[in-house]
């Protein structure tokens, strides 16, 4: 939850990623486009999702989930959780 939450508010929800290299994250990133779906489904449009990205993940991985709306922060730049008003 972000400190600022309010009760009623829903959590944001991250997923963390690792990857050791640029083929797999590229045969998988419809993944969480298809998540993102079904929660929005389930709960509405209000859920934020975000990706915790640790290893390779190239340019056409990272457009492709912003293209669905999907946000990221990586690891060795943790201090952009705070974006996100964790």
């Amino acid at each position: 939850m972000r400190k600022t939450a309010q009760s009623g508010d829903r959590p944001l929800l991250m997923e963390a990623k690792s990857a050791g290299d640029f083929t797999n994250v590229n045969k998988r990133r419809k993944e969480e486009a298809r998540k993102v779906q079904m929660l929005n489904a389930t709960y509405g449009n209000q859920i934020e999702f975000v990706l915790f990205l640790c290893g390779y993940f190239d340019s056409g991985y990272l457009g492709y989930e912003a293209a669905e709306g999907i946000d990221w922060v990586w690891e060795h730049r943790i201090n952009d959780l705070a974006e996100f008003g964790l």
